[in-house]
């Protein structure tokens, strides 16, 4: 937490750059509205819960960084975050998702993070916990005087003669020493694993409960029943991923889990509400048929980002000060065509800049997680090299470029439709063909070459992604 608190918009956007290049107007916006959430925080002062986010709206086409940033943002932060589609939503009263989900989406995600946290603070206890009951079930601790001590065919032990209690303890600590160096991870043992619940319970619901009531109880019904448990053989290794799991989850206390999470989407959550121009009317003054439904989608939406409680099986979520960031083409509709208490949330509207041909070279070099390097990756997982000339990469990002030009913009999303028909072969023929400890060193000729056809074939349907 300290870490984040020490963030400036700066050090936000030096680590945006990592993964996303230009948009630079973009990035300074959201590194500025993360900043402030940090600086409420900060304040002393009963002022600090008027303090609302400055939500942004982000316009530009398809595959110019709008999602990307919005993510990365949430990773910088180590915030709570959920991608929702607004078109997917559907007005109060009909048959789909209504917009109160996103928050319970945001919910889980904070719990997930919460829990998390929580998992590496008890880690190491929890280990211990689990190596003693591994070595309960191999070697069973002597309960009485008469026990026999078993010795695994293959073992010796040349030690003097020693009590029971002793013998036992000796045996226990060698088959600690074996469990640590992993040479017993293949042997299998029989473990107790919690099964599911029956299949059978389900509820009816009347039509007066929320998802959120509704799942809170079932939860609760489920929590009264008695948990059922089967017996299982299975490898040292496998049942030591299943028993750390179940003996971090004793060491945790869930109702503190939920109060942090509650807490967490509420002060530092992000909801990155993708197609938001979808759900505009593009006549601008509503009038029938599905721009009715449109500015109804908007009205339900316009509580939720103003600032209202939701329930969730967690707990009640207050939306006050969750930073929403919308996004969308807005080639048809305009800003403008939402409704205007929508558009008075949504205060800071940055306009992303199209990819230029320059900026694809650089998409593919400079970014960490750039797509060149995931190639190289997987090519390496089969001991296999790749790599590729600079003039190789310039001419990729310039036929990207141009065929995004002669069919249809999508943005960076094409580079993927490109160098997955340029490596596809290559791909094809590892391991059987080219087989480990090989080298393949993409040039500007092998691009020209491989992605001739796909350049002047006018008719690129197949290839758009």
């Amino acid at each position: 937490m300290e870490k984040i608190l020490s963030l400036t918009p700066i050090q936000i956007v030096s680590e945006l750059d990592k993964y996303i290049i230009g948009q630079n107007d973009a990035k300074r916006n959201v590194a500025i509205a993360l900043r402030n959430r940090i600086r409420r925080l900060m304040v002393k002062s009963e002022i600090q819960k008027d303090i609302v986010p400055n939500n942004i709206l982000m316009i530009g086409s398809t595959g110019v960084g709008k999602t990307e940033i919005a993510r990365r943002l949430a990773k910088v932060a180590n915030a709570p975050f959920t991608k929702v589609e607004a078109s997917k939503f559907t007005e109060v009263g009909y048959v789909g998702r209504d917009v109160e989900s996103m928050v319970r989406d945001l919910a889980e995600q904070a719990i997930a993070l919460v829990r998390e946290v929580k998992n590496e603070e008890v880690k190491e206890k929890a280990a211990h916990a689990v190596e003693e009951a591994i070595l309960d079930i191999l070697i069973p601790p002597v309960k009485t005087a008469g026990f026999q001590r078993s010795i695994t065919p293959g073992d010796t032990d040349d030690s003097p003669p020693a009590s029971d209690a002793e013998l036992n303890e000796r045996t226990r600590e060698r088959f600690r020493e074996k469990l640590q160096k992993g040479e017993l991870d293949d042997r299998k043992i029989e473990i107790n694993v919690k099964s599911s619940g029956p299949a059978g319970i389900g509820m009816i619901g009347n039509g007066m409960m929320d998802d959120a009531s509704m799942q809170g109880l079932q939860d609760m019904i489920s929590n009264m029943m008695p948990k059922r448990t089967k017996k299982r053989k299975i490898a040292i290794s496998e049942a030591r991923k299943i028993l750390l799991e179940e003996e971090m989850s004793k060491l945790i206390d869930f109702d503190e889990v939920k109060e942090e999470a509650v807490k967490l989407a509420e002060n530092n959550g992000i909801i990155f509400i993708d197609e938001i121009d979808k759900i505009a009317s593009k006549s601008g003054k509503g009038g029938g048929g599905p721009d009715v439904s449109r500015e109804g989608v908007q009205r339900d939406l316009l509580p939720i980002v103003e600032g209202s409680a939701v329930n969730t099986k967690y707990g009640v979520v207050n939306t006050d000060h969750i930073l929403f960031i919308a996004a969308g083409a807005f080639h048809v509709a305009k800003p403008s065509d939402l409704i205007p208490e929508l558009q008075g949330r949504f205060p800071i509207r940055v306009e992303l800049q199209s990819l230029t041909q320059d900026d694809f070279s650089r998409i593919l070099r400079e970014p960490k997680n750039a797509l060149t390097k995931q190639y190289e990756a997987l090519f390496e997982a089969e001991e296999v090299s790749l790599k590729f000339n600079d003039e190789a990469i310039d001419e990729i990002a310039r036929l990207a470029f141009l065929i995004n030009q002669e069919v249809e913009n999508i943005g960076a999303r094409r580079l993927h439709t490109v160098m997955s028909h340029l490596l596809n072969d290559f791909l094809f023929e590892v391991p059987d063909t080219i087989q480990a400890n090989s080298k393949i060193v993409i040039t500007k000729e092998m691009v020209d070459e491989r992605l001739s056809t796909l350049v002047k074939n006018r008719d690129l349907s197949q290839y758009i992604l």
